[in-house]
């Protein structure tokens, strides 16, 4: 293609992803039962209330993103150096891709255009090893709070509940294991056979030292806490009387859940608001609280995000380099 053509056919693909995002958006949130039911909550609570417990949401949420920008130009560095506002860029503009993909698929390919061309697959394979690490920590805390929720709320035999105990540990031990042997992946990939054809995309997770991943693993960690006390913040001003250490565990199982099914960010406040309500039926009979609590979360984080990222999708270069 020419020059020209190319500079066409970007300038159409903007467009459509705009439109497209724009139009998803509004049919989904135009009757979004859950988010008018929050308003309601927060309307009963006094308007100071509702300013200061928003805000802080919303700051954390932006303090979310920040260490996310920050671990993505860190992830970046082995790959190709770029500015703090670039990775800015970068990571909303994934976001706005994320919201109409499968899991969040979109996110990756959204990042990773701000990115030199022929540097945008090992930009995957490096997103990869921070998507990873939030991984552990939601399979770490949501595995083991598993195990206490049954053990709990299920009629149990002492064998069988310690033998839940035990698969728990296990398993949030080989994401641990996993996670800080993240090379493994690249050898494994030597040894399929059609899969060694891409082994040099791989290769970047040798450059990663265990030092490096620990950084990135205590950035994560950082993430993981704000987000948790978005949910328990909102929670403990409209529902006070809830028990505060069911309530976190029962958090950390619906990251859980939420990072085990595959659905659209889009539907995501479904399955969040489902899954919510089935989990905190055991602990409060505030069920619909409870649904538009995780509908708010899921508003602040993802959707708004995605709404200001949707700026960055003028800056993305489909063909040559990213105009900065």
């Amino acid at each position: 293609m020419t020059n020209k053509t190319k500079k066409k056919l970007g300038i159409a693909l903007k467009v459509a992803i705009l439109v497209l995002v724009a139009w998803v958006l509004y049919q989904k949130l135009n009757n979004h039962q859950n988010l008018k039911e929050f308003e309601r909550l927060m309307h009963n609570l006094g308007t100071d209330t509702v300013v200061i417990t928003l805000s802080v949401v919303v700051v954390l949420m932006f303090a979310n993103w920040f260490l996310e920008v920050v671990k993505w130009q860190y992830l970046c560095r082995p790959i190709e150096r770029i500015g703090l506002w670039r990775a800015t860029q970068s990571v909303f503009c994934g976001l706005t891709w994320a919201v109409f993909t499968p899991n969040r698929i979109g996110e990756y390919g959204g990042r990773v255009m701000f990115l030199q061309p022929r540097k945008r697959i090992f930009g995957v394979v490096a997103m990869g090893v921070g998507a990873l690490a939030q991984l552990v920590l939601t399979s770490v805390a949501g595995s083991l709070s598993i195990a206490w929720f049954v053990n709990r709320f299920f009629e149990v035999t002492t064998v069988g509940g310690a033998a839940i105990w035990v698969l728990a540990i296990l398993y949030a031990s080989f994401f641990l294991v996993l996670y800080f042997n993240v090379r493994w992946i690249n050898s494994w990939m030597q040894r399929i056979g059609f899969l060694r054809k891409f082994h040099r995309f791989f290769e970047i997770l040798t450059r990663y030292s265990r030092r490096e991943l620990a950084t990135v693993f205590l950035n994560s960690l950082a993430r993981f806490i704000i987000f948790t006390s978005q949910y328990c913040i909102l929670m403990l001003v409209i529902i006070p009387d809830i028990e505060f250490l069911p309530m976190l565990l029962l958090i950390f199982i619906l990251f859980f859940v939420q990072a085990a099914l595959p659905t659209l960010d889009l539907f995501d406040f479904g399955v969040r608001s489902v899954t919510a309500s089935y989990l905190y039926a055991h602990i409060t009979d505030q069920d619909i609280a409870v649904m538009a609590i995780a509908s708010c979360v899921w508003f602040i984080n993802l959707i708004l995000p995605a709404i200001l990222g949707s700026v960055f999708v003028l800056k993305i270069n489909f063909f040559g380099d990213t105009t900065n």
